[in-house]
């Protein structure tokens, strides 16, 4: 088993899940829902990916922009319509209903292009470099690259521009945002929107690295994608970028050691095992909660 190889791809298949989990915690960190709709914009954004290649003539860069727009515009539209009246309901109201927006994007998918999966056209060069001999393909290298400048891209929008702030001081307390004259609802929409947006990106990631998107391909990946957040700590950005690439690390050495079968399994075994002994995720710290 050739360990080098094993961790490159394992570390271009977390940065998918990374760039997933990001949603959820983004989400998480400014009104406290699980968004589990967000795996299906996933599939949503593949499908837009595949569209531009493949009907639009668009190269990948172009493609992916498309994709991340529509996606952007996708999680307003969910926040806008399902979550919005639902900022003051309970915990399990919200919960449902995103899980019904989940199954009506998944289904109202179906109904529209029906439920055969689609071969992702391929749309970079696929060469394969030697290092320390390893093969190693050109796009796995590519999606790495592509995955760490969005998630570098994210850092500074959070960190160094005027809605970062916003979004910030709304995960800190929104109503004290709020009387410092922050328009709540306008934040919590660009937070969707930016989570989707990377959620879109994702999916075109995944339809290049695995060549087959279909309608139901939102469910594994953005359970796992949860898990990645879950295990960084949930609503800690840099959680869930560390988070997604320990768990597609796990997986492939998972796979390389001959339990192929195994390996979503052994992602929600990482799942009850952090929720047993450190439910707090690997950079959250425990805080007590008033019940």
């Amino acid at each position: 088993m050739d360990w080098i190889q094993q961790i490159v791809n394992g570390i271009s298949l977390g940065s998918i899940y990374a760039l997933i989990a990001l949603g959820y915690t983004m989400v998480y960190g400014i009104i406290k829902l699980i968004n589990f709709a967000h795996g299906d914009v996933f599939m949503v954004g593949a499908f837009v990916g595949f569209y531009a290649i493949e009907s639009w003539k668009l190269s990948f860069i172009p493609a992916l922009l498309v994709a991340m727009g529509i996606s952007a515009v996708l999680g307003v539209v969910i926040e806008r319509v399902a979550y919005k009246r639902l900022r003051n309901a309970t915990r399990i109201a919200a919960l449902i209903t995103a899980i019904g927006v989940s199954l009506f994007i998944e289904y109202g998918t179906i109904y529209i292009r029906g439920a055969q999966p689609e071969a992702f056209p391929s749309v970079l060069p696929d060469q394969i470099f030697k290092v320390f001999g390893a093969s190693i393909s050109s796009q796995s290298i590519f999606i790495l690259l592509i995955s760490i400048i969005l998630m570098l891209i994210l850092q500074f929008i959070v960190h160094r521009t005027k809605i970062g702030k916003a979004m910030r001081a709304v995960s800190y307390d929104a109503e004290a945002a709020r009387l410092m004259g922050i328009n709540v609802d306008r934040t919590i929409s660009a937070t969707f929107a930016i989570g989707s947006a990377l959620a879109g990106a994702a999916g075109v990631a995944f339809g290049v690295y695995y060549t087959k998107i279909e309608p139901l391909m939102g469910v594994i990946p953005g359970l796992k994608a949860f898990v990645a957040a879950v295990l960084g700590g949930i609503g800690i950005i840099p959680g869930a970028m560390i988070g997604g690439l320990v768990l597609g690390i796990v997986e492939t050495m998972v796979s390389a050691f001959g339990y192929s079968p195994w390996r979503d399994a052994a992602a929600f075994v990482i799942l009850i095992l952090i929720l047993i002994f450190r439910p707090s995720g690997i950079l959250g710290k425990n805080t007590r909660e008033k019940v």
